[in-house]
């Protein structure tokens, strides 16, 4: 299994082009001529896109790479999404190529967002989208903290810990630094704020995706909603009141 990871121009958006046995699935290809000079690149046929929710900056490319691709099956979780083929809903399970993936309901940024986990032998990703970034989430737009919780807590967070993370966006500094806001202690987040800066400001700049679960676990003040040191920041004992104070104060801080 390769992943090719593309960092878009537009709000730092990511596409990702997933390749197994000479076939290959894109994820949110919001740019497709970038996506298939991508494709072109690695000698493979694009098959399958994977959208993760309806919202342009994800979906906004799917009905122009269905205009140059023929025959190519969209999958998604929400009718809204331009040019789906086939809707799916969790524990779905598909197959491109060799890779076997996985469909994870995880509504609350939008009420049909679909993560996709992705194995292939010992290898194994999920692409998050909207839902787990870096050292994040996404915002509650259509949902709940009570589903941002089961999203992160119950089923992104029971992956296998070295699941490679690719969310949709570059948003790791900014996160890493509410984290840090949240976790003044927390070395971990100190450690992967220094990193990701590195890599940010190295020629030319590298991205700082993917993470991991097991990273996560330790950075993530989202996924971190039943540890003291959080609970005590958000002035809450319960870890769903906890993530709903979260977001409350995330939405309106301001890196310094």
């Amino acid at each position: 299994m390769k992943t090719c990871s593309l960092t878009t121009d537009q709000r730092r958006e990511r596409v990702d082009v997933e390749v197994a046995d000479s076939v290959a699935a894109v994820v949110d290809p919001v740019e497709p001529d970038t996506v298939l000079k991508a494709v072109e690149r690695e000698g493979v046929k694009l098959t399958t896109v994977l959208t993760t929710h309806h919202h342009w900056d994800h979906a906004g490319g799917n009905k122009g790479i269905v205009n140059k691709v023929p025959n190519l099956t969209v999958i998604g979780g929400d009718d809204r999404i331009d040019a789906v083929t086939r809707l799916v809903k969790h524990g779905d399970e598909l197959s491109v190529g060799g890779l076997q993936i996985s469909c994870l309901f995880t509504p609350c940024h939008t009420t049909g967002h679909i993560c996709y986990y992705v194995t292939q032998a010992s290898d194994k990703v999920v692409f998050t989208g909207d839902t787990l970034f870096l050292g994040g989430c996404g915002r509650f737009f259509e949902g709940s903290a009570e589903q941002m919780h089961e999203a992160l807590v119950n089923i992104l967070g029971k992956l296998p810990k070295d699941t490679k993370v690719f969310c949709g966006h570059e948003y790791s500094l900014q996160n890493l630094a509410f984290g840090h806001h949240v976790e003044p202690d927390n070395q971990h987040i100190k450690d992967k704020i220094s990193w990701c800066k590195e890599m940010r400001d190295s020629s030319p700049s590298q991205p700082t995706v993917p993470s991991t679960i097991e990273e996560e676990l330790l950075i993530n003040p989202f996924m971190r909603v039943d540890q003291a040191p959080v609970q005590s920041h958000a002035t809450q004992t319960d870890p769903i009141e906890t993530m709903r104070a979260l977001r409350a104060e995330k939405d309106n801080f301001k890196k310094k």
